[in-house]
């Protein structure tokens, strides 16, 4: 069995006319679905802006650009059925190429090569029931004007 640990993460907000790109996703214990941005795990030895940038061109092979940082999060939360607990920090950035935020979703795969749709969302898409995550990323990004 695996010693409980914090993980380290870095989420990237790209965001257009009150919409940021989010990736659904569905717990396999309670069945609920949640969104979240995309990234991902910072790895020993890398700093959260590289991770951001590897985690980006990792999951959708696209440059990016105008990398900022915009607040950190604490979450715990319980999924699969096992408690979590990550700091994560906040990042918004643009995509080099400016078409891609006319498009209504785009094609992505997790490290593992599974295939996922990240697709741009409004605040009226995160209810209890689908929330954003984690915790307290809608607050951040209303207040910041990101989020509509």
């Amino acid at each position: 069995m695996t010693q409980p640990r914090i993980r380290a993460l870095a989420l990237c907000i790209f965001h257009q006319a009150g919409k940021i790109l989010v990736n659904r996703f569905h717990d396999p214990h309670t069945l609920q679905s949640f969104f979240r941005p995309l990234g991902g795990g910072i790895d020993f030895g890398e700093r959260s802006e590289q991770a951001i940038v590897r985690e980006i061109h990792e999951e959708l092979g696209l440059p990016i650009h105008q990398l900022r940082l915009i607040g950190t999060l604490e979450s715990l939360f319980v999924y699969a059925g096992k408690p979590c607990h990550e700091i994560v920090q906040v990042y918004d950035a643009r995509f080099e190429d400016p078409s891609l935020y006319q498009r209504s979703h785009l094609d992505a795969q997790e490290s593992d090569g599974a295939p996922f749709t990240a697709s741009w969302h409004d605040s009226s898409s995160f209810t209890a029931q689908s929330p954003l995550v984690p915790e307290g990323l809608q607050d951040l990004l209303e207040q910041s004007g990101m989020l509509g």
